[in-house]
């Protein structure tokens, strides 16, 4: 059967229709796919019958119509302008027929005197004037109207009547009664209408659009809608607003599959809850052969390409359209086929999360090993989806209880606050004895990290009493005692002692094995001077691990190894790389913990500004109060560079910040601890500094986490001391840290030297700097070398030194401006001069002792230097003799009037 467009097809019925009204009668039956414009074909044909000289009668069929005996004809008869007689006659034969048709006979047993009269009143009224009979959507016309139009075709071959029929031309509609007989008589002309070609689609745009739009869209609108007009006109409108498929493209898609057989919208809606055409006959339980067809038929109505929908926001609109109650029901359908033919375990778990029920063991297990899928590819969240669902739908507690367990595990990625909904129901089922030994260990870690000790005291006491711990819970127990020795070693004492079949169990399995290595290995970092051998073991662990299902901690304690060793240099791109997989497997928790270890190693570095930036980041990333105990970490990072770059409005919110009560008894609380007392102390408040930094040492030293590269505590108190007068306790403490830290610890040895300087006397202080500048020029410390420098300068001036001053100064400043150390770089630089003269060199103060100056020119009072400040009256006294002795002067109306001002 040949195709035409719709200018070829209005030419080819206008022919028939004047061989018509030239007394030849003619047959004409339109088809075509869904929206290939036959209505618009019928529509302006009787628009033009009167051109020709016939008269049009229309009349349309409809699927709401289709039990109307003779509706269509009636359609047809009650406008027609007739004599009144042939009215009268007209009306009684359609009743007469609508009365048999109703009574339960059909018009082949009927008096055929009736179907004759029918005809006859159309053939009498052609020959005063001829007549174009037009039935758009004949397929739904009523059987008794089928039997009248088929039996009027017969007899028009000489009448002047042109019948013209439309209908859609999928398999359904070709074995029609009217469809077949009709296409049998040697006066019918089929006429099939074809979608828009390529060009066809691009003239439509620029008619509608203009060229510059068709020349935009009109390879997009073709592919997507295969020609079909409606899907075109939609498309571009989409495509003008939004820029792709859209509202409109899903509103026309809808239309077409709602304005054609039922049939076929039920195979849309197979496929568009399988997205693939295999397997819809047996989801819709059809036939093979019929839900062939009708894929075939959607493909040539341009909505499918292969029998896939040619754009997902189509399937999207034919899913939404659906009632709850049918998705629902097809969705649990796929799921249950997709499972008996050994579907991937994603494909049936993603039907039952879109059905929305998982009540059958086999649905329960599917969820499950999904979920440890999704884990393992970074799919966090589908994962909690299905959790969520086999959690809901499991009614056996124990197996709730574990399910519930692995929630919190997946659902810790995200954000950690998120599982904490779980961790009651949990801790219940602990004391109903439902809850596994390596579930309880999580959940102890969970309560811990939410700042609820003691919950997580019950929990681990409860350890021993669990029934035979298996494997797991064995392994979990051993992985949970290293992490408890570096993480919250007061909780140690209440876990049970190790046991020989918990040692065998982690040295059975390889990933175990690694947690516990790199967890003693962090111990062994917090407790010990550095050791080649523990970060050799941090290296070897960091090479065999991803940011799988189990090994975050590994990682982050193997990081940490690298970092409190002194070989922050070497952990730096290791947790670049993690950050990087972190971010591609869309875990933002991890994201977030990685990124605060990651500032961490850029503080000892001295690169002040990332430090900064990252800690911000992790505290972005998870907002303060879903990190639990650990937001000491990022929090004490985040005051230690806020501190050293002199950014202290900038920080105070942090300062304020509320922290749980439970974080001084974790590692975490005393990373916060030290950053506070730096931040305090910078600010001039060296009283409160140094009550923190003794509660740090004093928990260090309980703990036995007193390794010098964690936390050099002794360094910072002893420089608190010394501004508060008390050189002999400073010099004390930082024998003692001296004496600790051995030479493998140059950081932490050069920054103890520079302190040690500033206790002793004028003339030892020079040497005394100039080897802690060279330790930490080894350590890698910029900032504390920048430090170090500055002070250098200070004792070269001390003895009238001032070229070497000088010299320093050049080098001392360009490195505080690298670390972004803003107080250092402006003491260094008082006047923007950037020579080393002798004459342009000047007395350096340090920050503290500059806003002090500053206030004391500007005429303050001891007294409102002390309120303005936040610091004592003692405090004060204390800057204002130092700055006396550096400036040489004897009293405040003597300070350099250019001071006044500086204290911003």
């Amino acid at each position: 059967m040949a195709e035409h467009n719709q200018r070829q097809g209005m030419t080819l019925l206008h022919g028939l229709l004047d061989e018509a009204v030239a007394g030849r009668g003619r047959i004409a039956v339109v088809t075509g796919a869904i929206a290939t414009g036959k209505s618009h074909l019928l529509y302006s044909l009787t628009e033009q019958a009167f051109d020709h000289g016939a008269l049009p009668l229309a009349a349309t069929g409809s699927r709401a119509e289709r039990d109307l005996p003779l509706g269509v004809l009636s359609q047809l008869v009650h406008n027609t302008p007739m004599m009144e007689q042939h009215r009268a006659v007209t009306l009684g034969l359609l009743q007469e027929g609508a009365r048999a048709e109703l009574a339960g006979d059909t018009l082949d047993h009927v008096d055929v005197q009736i179907v004759d009269a029918l005809c006859t009143v159309l053939l009498e009224l052609s020959e005063r004037c001829p007549l174009l009979i037009a039935v758009d959507d004949a397929h739904h016309a009523d059987r008794a109207s089928q039997l009248c139009l088929t039996y009027l075709a017969r007899r028009i071959k000489y009448a002047k009547i042109m019948l013209v029929f439309a209908a859609p031309d999928h398999h359904a509609h070709q074995r029609s009664l009217l469809h077949a007989d009709l296409l049998r008589q040697p006066h019918c002309r089929p006429v099939r209408l074809d979608h828009l070609s390529a060009e066809a689609v691009a003239r439509r745009l620029a008619e509608r659009a203009g060229p510059e739009a068709a020349g935009r869209f009109a390879a997009a609108c073709h592919e997507l809608s295969g020609g079909n007009r409606l899907l075109v006109d939609a498309l571009l409108e989409d495509f003008q607003a939004r820029g792709g498929p859209g509202e409109r493209y899903a509103e026309a898609v809808l239309s077409c599959l709602h304005g054609t057989d039922p049939e076929l919208l039920l195979t849309a809606r197979g496929l568009a809850v399988l997205g693939e055409p295999e397997g819809v006959a047996r989801l819709l339980g059809r036939g093979a052969a019929a839900t062939a067809q009708s894929l075939q038929a959607l493909n040539r109505a341009g909505l499918l390409a292969d029998g896939r929908f040619r754009h997902e926001e189509a399937r999207a609109a034919v899913l939404a359209a659906l009632d709850q109650e049918d998705r629902t029901d097809l969705h649990r359908r796929a799921a249950e086929l997709a499972h008996d033919e050994g579907a991937p375990v994603a494909v049936v778990a993603g039907h039952l999360l879109l059905a929305g029920r998982a009540e059958d063991p086999w649905a329960l297990s599917v969820l499950e090993d999904a979920a440890g899928q999704a884990l393992r590819d970074g799919g966090v969240e589908a994962a909690i989806g299905y959790l969520k669902l086999a959690w809901q739908g499991c009614g056996d507690e124990r197996r709730r209880a574990r399910i519930a367990t692995k929630l919190v595990r997946a659902a810790w990625r995200i954000n950690p606050s998120t599982p904490a909904g779980h961790l009651a129901e949990l801790t219940a089922a602990l004391h109903k004895g439902h809850l596994g030994g390596g579930d309880a260990v999580v959940l102890a870690k969970a309560l811990l990290w939410h700042g609820h000790t003691s919950d997580a005291r019950d929990v681990l006491r409860h350890l021993p009493e669990l029934d035979g711990l298996d494997r797991e819970g064995l392994a979990e127990l051993a992985v949970a005692r290293a992490w408890l020795r570096g993480a919250c070693p007061s909780f140690l004492s209440h876990l049970p002692e190790p046991r020989a079949e918990e040692a065998n169990s982690a040295a059975c399995s390889l990933g175990v094995s690694r947690r516990i290595e790199s967890a003693n290995a962090l111990v062994r970092a917090l407790t010990e001077a550095p050791r080649p051998e523990t970060v050799a073991v941090a290296e070897r662990v960091l090479r065999g691990s991803r940011l799988d299902e189990m090994s975050m901690d590994t990682v982050e304690s193997a990081l940490l190894t690298l970092t409190y060793s002194g070989r922050s240099d070497r952990a730096a791109p290791w947790c670049d790389a993690f950050v990087e997989e972190a971010a591609t497997r869309h875990a933002p928790s991890r994201q977030a913990r990685l990124s605060a270890i990651r500032a961490e190693i850029a503080l000892r570095a001295g690169d002040l500004a990332a430090a900064a930036r990252d800690a911000r980041r992790a505290l972005e990333i998870i907002p303060p109060g879903s990190w639990g105990v650990a937001v000491g970490g990022p929090l004490g990072t985040l005051l230690l560079a806020g501190a050293a770059m002199s950014r202290h409005e900038e920080c105070l919110p942090y300062v304020t910040q509320p922290v749980p009560e439970a974080m001084l008894e974790t590692r975490f609380g005393l990373l916060y601890l030290h950053g506070k007392a730096r931040f305090t102390l910078t600010a001039g408040q060296a009283e409160q500094a140094l009550r923190d930094l003794r509660l740090c040492g004093e928990l260090m030293g309980l703990w036995r986490l007193d390794a010098p590269e964690f936390i050099a505590w002794r360094v910072d108190a002893a420089e608190a001391l010394v501004r508060l007068g008390e050189q002999e306790q400073a010099r004390l403490l930082l024998e003692e840290q001296l004496a600790r830290s051995d030479r493998r610890s140059k950081r932490v040895h050069g920054m103890a030297m520079r302190v040690l300087a500033a206790t002793g006397e004028s003339r030892h202080r020079v040497l005394l700097l100039r080897r802690s500048a060279e330790l930490l020029q080894a350590g890698g410390d910029r900032y504390e070398l920048a430090r170090t420098l500055f002070d250098l300068i200070e004792a070269y001036h001390a003895i009238g030194e001032y070229r070497r001053a000088g010299m320093l100064t050049r080098r001392a400043r360009s490195l505080a401006m690298e670390c972004h150390a803003d107080g250092l770089s402006q003491a260094l630089s008082p006047d923007g001069e950037h020579d080393g003269d002798t004459a342009s060199v000047q007395p350096i103060l340090s920050d503290a002792e500059r806003r002090v100056a500053a206030l004391a020119a500007d005429g303050y009072s001891n007294r409102d230097i002390s309120a303005k400040l936040f610091i004592t009256v003692s405090t004060v006294e204390q800057h204002l003799t130092r700055v006396y002795r550096k400036l040489s002067v004897s009293r405040r109306s003597d300070l350099p009037a250019k001071l006044v001002g500086e204290q911003a």
